[in-house]
């Protein structure tokens, strides 16, 4: 009887990023253990010889690239590391030829991180739409021109091509793929299972809004952030906001915009439509839903913040993103 598992091979590199491998390997393995039968037959594969020993200095056991057969895979994911490491695997031709035979045969094709530019060098990606890390975008863009680069996106699929932003956006992408395979219930425990706050989907920025303030922020301001974070649902302003920092509204909005670039009235409207955006994966939430939820209160304030800041209203947003 024909084996019904899918292989899914992860291609790396002496160097390659730790998380890039094990944070999608696990969500695999992790749907292989919730079910009486596994689904995934899984193997790390390295580009050049056998064990993988990792950017962090992790030596991880894996099978030479050379020894699978390409014809008998379902997936491929082609994973990350620093850009000397990849330039190094991006050069070896038995590698990207391997990456051509595997194309021509898997069902879907996939990267982690920077692991775009290993398909992008094997030539299997021209035209698609892709995502890498945010700090990669532009070099992927100039060295690929033919590719579509998303430089915000979480992961992207494009027909059977699956490619995720930085290190811990693989695990989003490994969690939509279980979900194309095996449900979603599945995926919501898996994600449970390995304490995951919340599933991502792969249309959310790859930048938070709090979190790159909060590497700005200091003292009080800091404090405030969260308060805002905490508040986004409530019809709170400026004013609240330099109240729970302790500060005059003109300290406050003075102090704010020297820390951390922004506004507080734009620093908010960001944070809300963060919100929304998240809101926006859930199709059968009606928009006066959303717009309460994410603080904005009514649809036409929502609509009109949405169009200012992504050139398109949340319910184009939806239809885009194959929501609606």
């Amino acid at each position: 009887m024909p084996n019904a598992r899918k292989k899914i091979v992860f291609v790396a590199f002496g160097g390659a990023q730790v998380l890039d491998i094990t944070g999608p390997f696990q969500v695999f393995a992790a749907a292989n253990e919730e079910l009486e039968t596994p689904a995934y037959d899984l193997t790390l594969a390295n580009i050049d010889t056998d064990d993988v020993s990792t950017s962090a200095g992790l030596i991880l056991k894996a099978e030479s690239l050379s020894h699978i057969d390409p014809t008998t895979v379902h997936t491929v994911i082609a994973v990350g590391g620093h850009a000397p490491n990849v330039q190094a695997a991006m050069k070896n031709a038995a590698g990207m030829e391997w990456l051509q035979a595997a194309a021509r045969h898997a069902e879907r094709i996939g990267s982690v991180c920077t692991g775009t530019f290993l398909l992008a060098a094997a030539g299997i990606i021209d035209g698609k739409r892709v995502a890498t890390h945010w700090q990669a975008a532009g070099a992927l863009q100039k060295h690929y021109p033919s590719l579509n680069v998303d430089c915000e996106s979480l992961y992207v699929e494009d027909g059977n091509v699956w490619t995720s932003a930085g290190v811990t956006a693989g695990i989003d992408m490994a969690l939509a793929l279980v979900e194309r395979d095996l449900g979603r219930p599945l995926a919501m425990n898996i994600a449970r299972r390995l304490v995951i706050y919340a599933r991502r989907p792969g249309n959310q920025s790859q930048f938070s809004t709090l979190l790159e303030s909060q590497t700005k922020a200091t003292g009080p301001l800091a404090k405030s952030l969260d308060w805002m974070a905490k508040n986004i649902r409530e019809p709170v302003g400026v004013a609240d906001a330099a109240d729970a920092a302790g500060m005059s509204e003109r300290s406050f909005h003075r102090k704010f915009f020297a820390e951390t670039g922004d506004t507080p009235a734009r620093y908010m409207e960001k944070l809300r439509l963060e919100a929304a955006r998240t809101l926006l994966e859930s199709p059968d939430l009606p928009l006066k839903t959303v717009a309460a939820e994410s603080g904005f209160g009514t649809p036409i304030r929502l609509i009109q913040a949405f169009e200012r800041r992504f050139g398109l209203s949340p319910t184009a947003y939806r239809k885009l993103h194959g929501m609606a």
